[in-house]
């Protein structure tokens, strides 16, 4: 009996852990496997990123530093007639004040259409009676084609047939037609001064801010969703107006919001053309730094210049990204904590 216990002891399998070594070549093994596999799953990503956005931009930016007619493009190399001339065409041609346009283009837009979204959010915070409706309706302009909705405010702002113009002249006592898309300055007297109104900007501004609140509005309005309505009810009976209640509870609440929707419109109405060109064409001070780059690309056909103007026009949005995250999101930290 003993020696059949010994015997059964001596041959049993060892089950304790693998030798140090092997261990290590299975797990490596392992890893390696785990690396093909995400390379795998990432390489799309990486090709379809490369092949649009990367070779673009090193295309462009070897452009802007050569002398490249849009005729003789293809003959042109990669490496070759070396060039600061397109440089110097745009900072000679009305580059500052078409930037400075852009700017208020772009400061103007982005501060109305966020604030028309807070306004639209809070009016239909609350349940009523076809809210679902006129929340679908707030979309329209922001899902409607640019070209459809851009040939009906050309329709309504025309001097000759616009109801704009028709209402005007016989409700608010207008002498004249207003050339609203067309006409770069308007004199109103305030005070017995006359003070020049650039009509055609701020028109395109109106039409920036009327086609994208609902971009703001939808961020807005979830925020606004999740913000718990106990808070509100506490400050109501602490005797809280309605202001009081906006200022110290509701706006702490949504201002990263509202940061993150005024970089977002920032960056895409200051690189914004379609709705300027197809509105305007550049005409009557609404030249923007994007019509500029279709200008020399088209009419000037100077390939080069064009992408001289797109590479000042990315540094220079860079700049005012690289203050805001300097500056405000240091600020917003602050506050929120």
């Amino acid at each position: 009996m003993v020696t059949q216990l010994t015997r059964t002891t001596e041959t049993a399998p060892n089950n304790g852990p693998p030798p140090v070594g092997r261990h290590r070549k299975s797990t490596g093994t392992l890893a390696a496997r785990e690396n093909r596999a995400g390379l795998a799953f990432v390489s799309p990503t990486l090709l379809v990123v490369l092949v649009v956005v990367v070779i673009p931009i090193a295309w462009t930016v070897l452009l802007a530093f050569q002398h490249s007619r849009l005729v003789d493009i293809q003959a042109n190399g990669l490496f070759g007639n070396w060039t600061w001339e397109n440089f110097d065409q745009v900072f000679a041609q009305g580059f500052w004040s078409s930037l400075w346009t852009t700017l208020l283009y772009t400061v103007g837009a982005t501060f109305g259409s966020v604030a028309l979204g807070l306004v639209a959010a809070l009016a239909l915070r609350t349940p009523f009676r076809g809210r679902a409706l006129l929340r679908g309706a707030m979309l329209l302009p922001y899902v409607a084609p640019v070209v459809a909705v851009t040939f009906v405010w050309e329709v309504i702002l025309s001097p000759q047939y616009g109801l704009i113009n028709e209402w005007g002249t016989k409700y608010l006592g207008w002498d004249d037609p207003i050339a609203f898309l067309s006409q770069r300055e308007h004199d109103i007297s305030l005070l017995g001064i006359d003070l020049p109104v650039p009509v055609a900007l701020l028109t395109v501004i109106a039409f920036e801010v009327w086609r994208y609140f609902p971009f703001a509005f939808l961020f807005l309005l979830a925020r606004l969703q999740a913000v718990p309505t106990s808070l509100e009810e506490a400050a109501t009976v602490d005797g809280a107006s309605l202001l009081q209640r906006f200022r110290y509870i509701l706006l702490p609440q949504l201002m990263p919001v509202i940061a993150l929707l005024s970089v977002l419109r920032f960056i895409m109405t200051f690189n914004k053309f379609d709705d300027v060109y197809l509105l305007t064409g550049g005409g009557a001070d609404t030249e923007v730094v994007a019509v500029r780059v279709y200008d020399f690309l088209t009419a000037r056909s100077d390939a080069g210049a064009a992408a001289a103007q797109a590479l000042v026009l990315a540094l220079v949005l860079a700049i005012f990204l690289g203050l805001y995250f300097k500056f405000l999101t240091k600020k917003l930290q602050e506050e929120s904590s």
